[in-house]
């Protein structure tokens, strides 16, 4: 979806998509800031996300700016101790101009969250740290948008929205499956997943 964004956004052409995860593209599987125009930060180790965002967020407050930070973690990504860093550092600091969004969906890279590493009550934890929590159905987007106003509204503190998904949703033979966390799809396997969301959106 990032390389889809830049890409709308003329970064580079779309045929360029062709490439994708090949060797030496731009268009690998965790984007690079020295290799791909438009991506600012080199991602890939996970826990990044939460600690830059953070820092994003704390210029901007020193610039004076209104503007908003928003860092996407996925459930699995927990696991990390920086991320628990970040979120006792930005208490310190009252960065209520970020906002966290977990992508809740049970289930990482190689197995399901619960077996690989538990984090338990994820909203307990955050609250513990002082985060203000808002929780929400992560495929619903009037409910989205609604704990994104709560975010920006809460103030003093920065805000996590916990957003409970399915990973594969809409399509049956991905549904919740770790298989297909990182796993490219055949032929075959592309019109059977498109025909199953067309079957469940009635082709919109």
């Amino acid at each position: 979806m990032l390389y889809l964004a830049l890409a709308e956004k003329g970064f580079f052409p779309y045929e360029e998509f062709d490439t994708l995860r090949d060797f030496e593209t731009r268009m690998q599987g965790h984007p690079s800031a020295k290799d791909t125009p438009g991506v600012e930060l080199s991602t890939g180790p996970l826990g990044l996300g939460l600690s830059a965002s953070l820092g994003i967020a704390l210029a901007l407050r020193l610039d004076g700016s209104a503007s908003r930070v928003y860092a996407v973690l996925g459930d699995g990504e927990l696991n990390e101790g920086t991320v628990w860093e970040a979120a006792m550092s930005a208490i310190k600091f009252k960065a209520d101009n970020l906002t966290a969004i977990v992508d809740l969906n049970g289930v990482q890279l190689d197995g399901a969250t619960e077996d690989i590493m538990p984090v338990g009550d994820i909203g307990a934890k955050f609250k513990s740290f002082g985060w203000n929590c808002i929780e929400c159905d992560g495929h619903d987007i009037e409910a989205l948008i609604g704990a994104y106003d709560k975010a920006a509204s809460f103030k003093g503190l920065p805000s996590v929205i916990l957003a409970h998904t399915v990973k594969g949703k809409g399509v049956s033979f991905m549904e919740g499956l770790s298989k297909w966390h990182g796993s490219p799809i055949g032929n075959e396997e592309y019109r059977k997943a498109i025909a199953g969301l067309e079957d469940n959106t009635g082709g919109r």
